[in-house]
């Protein structure tokens, strides 16, 4: 399965607090494996194994749970505390209201609600004074990672129904990562799910909890998915032979069992196009490829179904904006983020 990549705008957006506190940022690209100059490109895309090595490596370098999105950082192992409160609770509903309260005394910028009326339940972010710079993404952030504790929590993707963000630039990555409609401009930051899933038990133990921090931030982003789109199943059905001519709108709707026109309509409900997506999954897959170091790019190339690398050089800079070479250019220097990793924080926090 090749994972959806991550635009650069996001880690642009998330160094800002770091970068304010006097954090030298390319050294934390670097040990993440991420060329500095990528975010130049505002077409370059990162691996989801890229950006959460980026995010470990902040959190080590701000000293900060909160990685430098706050005015005042929240103190390491806070998440992991909050973790092992929410196991103690017997349902996610009772989880999530354990934690936010302990939340309340370690994060000064806003704080984290569960309302629930009648059959609706929200989770909302209420600020405390005045907004500063890098709190819309930090509110952001934070509710990504709630959803993703709970859906850990009830080992299960819970379901939302919809997404409200109250500041900062639209998100074109957004709806994809919550599989709900986004609403900008909304008075606070929150999300909205069905008030029964709440009630789901909490089957998570203390030994479990080690392996999600040791695995943390990795599995937030992708464990818990919506693998059931119809994008994602082209993807998973395409991604079998990239090397070879990739099939038509016409074979993979007759692979599903739909008609060209239902396909592309329900393409297009998703917010995606079925040249678009066949793009998508060779620029995805070749952002993996050139994370392999045993892979030249010739190999990468082949595996992509290019004939020529230099059709594979002009496709991939069409895609991001940057060469192949220019986006493997700082590996070769520095050789793979393995060689660079520190102990993982998150698991320091067990």
């Amino acid at each position: 399965m090749t994972h959806h990549t991550i635009a650069v705008g996001h880690i642009a957006q998330l160094l800002q607090g770091a970068r304010s506190r006097g954090v030298d940022v390319d050294r934390v690209l670097t040990r993440a494996d991420v060329p500095p100059l990528l975010l130049q490109a505002p077409m370059a895309r990162v691996s989801q194994a890229q950006f959460a090595q980026i995010l470990r490596m902040l959190r080590r370098a701000t000293r900060d749970d909160f990685l430098g999105l706050g005015r005042h950082p929240v103190p390491l192992g806070a998440f992991g505390h909050a973790c092992r409160l929410a196991l103690q609770e017997a349902t996610v509903g009772e989880a999530l209201r354990v934690a936010s309260r302990y939340y309340h005394g370690v994060l000064r910028d806003f704080t984290a609600r569960l309302r629930v009326a009648g059959d609706t339940a929200r989770i909302v972010l209420d600020a405390r004074g005045a907004r500063h710079g890098t709190q819309w993404y930090g509110e952001r952030t934070f509710l990504f990672f709630t959803l993703g504790v709970a859906n850990w929590l009830a080992a299960r993707r819970i379901p939302i129904t919809g997404v409200d963000y109250s500041g900062g630039a639209r998100s074109a990555d957004a709806q994809r990562v919550f599989y709900a409609p986004v609403r900008y401009g909304q008075p606070a930051t929150g999300l909205w799910l069905d008030a029964r899933w709440l009630a789901l038990p909490v089957v998570q133990d203390a030994q479990t909890l080690k392996l999600f921090l040791a695995n943390a931030p990795f599995d937030l982003l992708v464990k818990y998915q919506d693998r059931a789109t119809l994008t994602d199943r082209i993807r998973r059905l395409l991604r079998n032979d990239l090397s070879a001519e990739l099939p038509s709108l016409a074979q993979v709707s007759a692979q599903l069992a739909m008609t060209p026109q239902t396909l592309r309509r329900h393409l297009r409900d998703e917010g995606q196009g079925f040249q678009v997506l066949k793009d998508d999954l060779r620029r995805d897959a070749a952002v993996e490829y050139l994370g392999r170091h045993e892979l030249s790019l010739v190999d990468i190339a082949e595996r992509l179904g290019f004939s020529e690398c230099s059709t594979f050089h002009r496709a991939f800079k069409k895609w991001t904006g940057v060469s192949p070479g220019e986006y493997r250019r700082n590996r070769l220097v520095c050789g793979p983020a393995g060689e660079h990793q520190a102990p993982d924080t998150f698991r320091q926090s067990v």
